[in-house]
């Protein structure tokens, strides 16, 4: 299942663009948020913060490689 997959490369990566996780597994950004929000919710990962502040703030770059999800969960086991 892709959900597994997405959490074992979390856990793996500890800390990856929403655009990383897009590219690796090739699903739509829309997608792959809502993908996310039941691992969200289960406290296994977390959205961060956007800092802009870091890039200048011009706006002219892909805003999902800003996007970062980290692993906060228990070690990750497959079930």
């Amino acid at each position: 299942m892709i959900l597994q997959e997405i959490q074992a490369y979390l856990h793996s990566h500890s800390r990856v663009s929403l655009g990383q996780l897009a590219d690796k597994f090739g699903i739509e950004i829309t997608a792959l948020r809502e993908m996310l929000r039941p691992l969200i919710r289960k406290g296994r990962i977390r959205q961060l913060p956007s800092d802009h502040s870091s890039c200048g703030g011009c706006h002219s770059c892909d805003q999902t490689s800003l996007e970062f999800y980290e692993w906060i969960g228990q070690p990750y086991e497959k079930s």
